[in-house]
């Protein structure tokens, strides 16, 4: 095949995961070599750089670790299990493929995504407009509306309407063949792609690519990055020249240095304060959003004459691109905190696809005005389904509100394991749960949240922020656990127990604390063999019920190391009802708690309006 051949192959260079220092390079260098080569299934002589996780330490590279399942030999890129074909040490590439791919059977798709891709398999509601730009995959697939795969990136004004991506995919295709057949496409996914390691690593490197801020790390994807180590054999002499020249001009160059930092400090003093917004956009000129002047936004909302709603941090007006398609714009109101809610909105959901997180259109930064563009979610938000009294609302078959708490479940999901970074969003409630014309539920408002590497199981907080009634109780208290992804799970539990009721847990503006905590007499209830009467509810319905309940208890546990990561929630909430386990009782504070005198981090300042808080540092 010429996907064999190709010479427009993605390469991802692996050596961007090999920085260590010279001595630790050297060292392994030396001793790795020796070892005597494995094997796992088809792939024989695996031997430096790389090495089996179950050869000793010695051996190989640390950063080059497969692994053996089932008689496979393992890649691990990201979340994500490849499986490799071969590993060519003379051309220094190694072949993996996505295990979800058979050969001759062109019905199978890619279990992970990846990106940089160049493909897109998009599962459409009507045929696309533009037909020539798609390649069929309908008959293959067995979808009951239109499944096309697109060749190339693919940028938020290049999806058609009515089309959703499903999943993206890379291979070794030439460009010229991308829009042949879909067996053909097929073909090649299932003929894999190539990384190419770089067997002389040396201590100095550089990144070039779309970098996240000043520092270069695989945010996107290792091929974007390429770190090029240079081996520098320099006689001694010229190592005393450079430090001569060096010491030399610290003198005659630091005096005006420093004269210059201080100029520059005094004139950033009459710069916007935000300044750093367009920073950042600056250093982030790949987003795929749009970015819309501030005319452009008061011609999309006719001069902001539907207004939507009103939050915390600003209000939200309908609008309709030149396109036809309708948005909604959230107009930011001032910054407390140097456009950093900006910032993070931007930078989290603007990076990020999927069916249950809301999709930013475009964005609007022009002095002090800021917007960001989202699609327009006709049915409003959760929180108006939830505790609706009336019948003929929709959402009131509690089939339909259990599979849109799944789907919330895996947009969490998604955010904590399925990027290249893990985003914690810190203020997950009904009132940010949107919802489409089908009722499929989308995450929004991401101007508390926070990027996070995904092997940080703890994460240092300024300060606390969520809404009362979903903040996890850590954010108040250090003493019982360190702040994580297990906020999200609290917050989401809080959430999926009123989703269960169709009321709320407790009301958080009122003082007195006699009335009854929810969630623990629900314990009691279910502790006893009891169901909980809500409604003239079916037998299935009073199952669908407990389980969310039985599910959302275990999430708000006080201790953060009791609760179960999203994956195991979706898990619970997938199963039957008659495997789950009961946890311990909810406590409604620390104090109830055995031994529960814990230190608190502050007194919180809350806002009745949006019962927002804000905490001092932890």
């Amino acid at each position: 095949m010429e996907t064999q051949t190709s010479s427009s192959s993605w390469f991802l260079i692996l050596s961007l995961l090999a920085i260590t220092s010279s001595s630790e390079y050297s060292n392994e260098k030396t001793i790795g070599r020796v070892c005597p080569p494995s094997s796992c299934g088809s792939i024989r002589n695996i031997s430096y750089p790389f090495r089996l996780n179950s050869d000793p330490t010695n051996c190989g590279v640390s950063f080059y670790t497969l692994s053996c399942e089932n008689n496979l030999t393992v890649l691990n890129l990201y979340s994500g299990k490849y499986t490799v074909l071969s590993i060519n040490y003379d051309s220094n590439t190694i072949r993996a493929v996505d295990p979800g791919l058979r050969k001759n059977d062109c019905s199978s798709l890619p279990r992970y995504s990846l990106s940089p891709y160049n493909f897109s398999f998009e599962d459409c509601q009507r045929v696309p407009a533009n037909l020539s730009l798609y390649v069929d995959a309908s008959s293959c697939i067995g979808s009951r509306g239109y499944y096309y795969v697109k060749a190339g990136t693919l940028t938020t004004s290049d999806l058609e309407d009515g089309c959703r991506v499903d999943r993206t995919a890379i291979t070794t295709l030439n460009e010229k063949d991308q829009n042949g057949s879909y067996q053909h496409i097929h073909e090649a996914l299932v003929f894999g792609f190539e990384l190419e390691w770089r067997p002389d690593l040396y201590m100095r490197y550089s990144c070039r690519g779309w970098s996240f801020s000043s520092t270069c790390y695989p945010n996107r994807f290792i091929g974007f990055f390429q770190s090029v180590f240079e081996y520098m054999d320099a006689q001694r002499y010229a190592v005393l020249f450079i430090l001569g020249v060096f010491v030399l001009a610290r003198f005659v160059f630091g005096l005006p240095f420093v004269i210059a930092v201080l100029v520059y400090k005094w004139r950033r003093r009459h710069l916007s304060m935000y300044s750093s917004i367009e920073e950042f956009l600056q250093n982030e000129q790949n987003f795929a959003p749009i970015r819309y002047s501030y005319s452009d936004v008061k011609k999309m909302t006719s001069k902001f004459r539907e207004k939507l709603g009103e939050g915390g941090y600003g209000t939200v007006f309908k609008g309709k691109l030149r396109s036809g398609r309708f948005v909604a714009i959230k107009m930011l109101g001032k910054s407390k905190a140097n456009g950093q809610d900006f910032i993070n909105e931007v930078a989290t959901i603007g990076r990020i696809h999927h069916v249950n997180v809301v999709q930013l259109v475009g964005y609007c930064v022009e002095g002090s005005n800021r917007g960001l563009v989202y699609d327009f979610m006709p049915n409003g938000s959760l929180d108006k389904y939830i505790y609706s009294k009336e019948g003929s609302v929709p959402l009131s078959c509690n089939k339909k509100m259990y599979e849109v708490a799944l789907g919330v479940a895996r947009g969490i999901e998604y955010l904590h394991q399925g990027c290249d970074m893990q985003i914690l969003h810190f203020d997950i409630k009904p009132h940010n749960i949107l919802l489409d014309e089908n009722f499929v539920p989308k995450l929004s408002d991401f101007g508390l949240a926070k990027l996070y590497p995904t092997d940080n199981s703890i994460v240092n907080l300024t300060a606390a922020r969520g809404t009362m009634g979903y903040i996890a109780p850590e954010l108040f208290y250090k003493n019982i656990g360190g702040v994580s992804y297990k906020a999200d799970v609290y917050s989401f539990g809080m959430l999926l127990m009123e989703m269960g009721s169709r009321r709320k847990n407790f009301n958080a503006l009122v003082e007195h604390s006699s009335q009854v905590y929810f969630p623990s007499w629900a314990h009691e209830q279910y502790s006893e063999g009891k169901d909980l009467e809500i409604g003239d509810d079916t037998e299935e319905e009073k199952k669908i019920i407990k389980k969310m309940i039985i599910a959302a208890l275990w999430c708000i546990q006080m201790k953060p190391s009791d609760r179960p990561s999203m994956n195991k929630v979706i898990d619970m909430l997938e199963g039957d009802v008659e495997n789950l386990r009961m946890p311990n009782k909810p406590f409604l504070s620390v104090e109830e708690m055995p031994g529960g005198h814990v230190q608190e981090n502050s007194n919180p300042t809350c806002s009745n309006k949006e019962l927002t808080c804000t905490l001092s540092g932890r």
